[in-house]
């Protein structure tokens, strides 16, 4: 099993990941158009997966994956679904964040990209934390990152 994800730092990452994904939205015609219209999407999977490994600190870095992509796919197609009560939640700002609007196959693709990025990151940092310190593994070989 491994040593649990440290709070301080994934609600750190949550919250960096969340204002880089709505500054993305807000200055999109700053950003080449590329990274305009995708990069809030691979964002918003990236959040999701900080958020999975926080409220699952245990899980595995591909486990967390996992699940975080599933959600995300869940997410896009439940858009194709358009009973009134969702509508009115997706109206919303936050609804709109969270929900989305409409159906799209390239979704899938930047929650796909948004996910590994987060396994891959938690990875590396897992490695350079265990390689730069020593100290920080204890008697059973666990790390803790933060």
């Amino acid at each position: 099993m491994r040593a649990p994800r440290s709070f301080g730092l994934y609600t750190l990452l949550l919250a960096g990941t969340m204002g880089l994904g709505l500054a993305s939205r807000r200055f999109g015609g700053w950003l080449p158009p590329f990274v305009a219209s995708y990069a809030g999407d691979a964002l918003w999977a990236l959040l999701v997966y900080w958020l999975v490994g926080l409220l699952r600190p245990r899980w595995s870095s591909w486990r967390t994956g996992a699940v975080a992509l599933c959600f995300a796919v869940v997410i896009e197609i439940s858009q194709l679904w358009h009973p009134a009560w969702l509508q009115a939640i997706r109206a919303t700002t936050l609804g709109a964040l969270v929900l989305g609007h409409g159906f799209l196959w390239s979704d899938l693709l930047c929650y796909a990209v948004g996910v590994l990025a987060g396994v891959l990151l938690e990875l590396a940092a897992e490695r350079w934390f265990r390689s730069a310190t020593p100290a920080a593994t204890g008697a059973s070989g666990e790390n803790r990152i933060g």
